[in-house]
């Protein structure tokens, strides 16, 4: 036969309370991070293309890497304030739940990325950095893209498999590569967010 639990109405209704904020927390960090911006990646997209332009005129390897540097900086710059904006407008918080999970994945590639990308400038491989690049951005975007709607990590798929070509090809085809993964494809993609994800 069951028993009526007997613990008192105040603590039942504490129990209930602690059940309902475990619950919430819980669907919180399960969810998507949705405030990916299209508008972002369009922006983004414009940097890398630009970029891709402008890299074969370069007259040293210091200012190719500087020129790409610099693109990253500014590309880094516009989207972070379109996502930003885009998280205002639907009341998503950047600092917990399905944001804080897409950054912890997202940023160990990045970080490897920086590591080697400072390793191969020591050691002098600058024809190693932009297959390095595209390999490790795509992976964070793969990574944190498990956790955003699924034009993300598709993105980060195709800009792994950029990667990978661009290790092995030709120094002539790395800039139209790098254009290819950091202008073209964020280009495509962001259009596509923009249009069935909200901006």
């Amino acid at each position: 036969m069951h028993r009526p639990d007997s613990r008192p109405p105040a603590a039942l209704a504490e129990h209930a309370a602690d059940q309902l904020a475990f619950i919430r927390d819980t669907m919180v960090r399960a969810g998507r991070f949705t405030a990916v911006s299209g508008s972002g990646m369009i922006g983004t997209g414009v940097v890398g293309v630009v970029a891709a332009v402008l890299s074969p005129r370069m007259s040293s390897p210091m200012q190719w890497f500087l020129l790409w540097l610099g693109a990253a900086a500014a590309a880094i710059t516009v989207s972070l304030t379109a996502v930003a904006r885009k998280a205002r407008r639907s009341g998503q918080s950047l600092r917990a739940g399905p944001a804080r999970t897409f950054a912890l994945a997202f940023a160990p590639p990045l970080a490897a990325g920086a590591l080697l990308t400072a390793a191969l400038a020591v050691a002098g491989h600058w024809s190693l950095m932009p297959g390095t690049w595209l390999l490790c951005y795509g992976a964070a975007v793969v990574s944190g893209g498990a956790f955003s709607v699924r034009a993300v990590p598709v993105l980060g798929s195709v800009l792994v498999l950029l990667g990978a070509v661009t290790l092995f090809a030709p120094i002539a085809a790395q800039a139209w590569l790098l254009g290819a993964g950091f202008g073209a494809a964020h280009l495509l993609f962001g259009l596509f967010i923009v249009r069935y994800h909200g901006g």
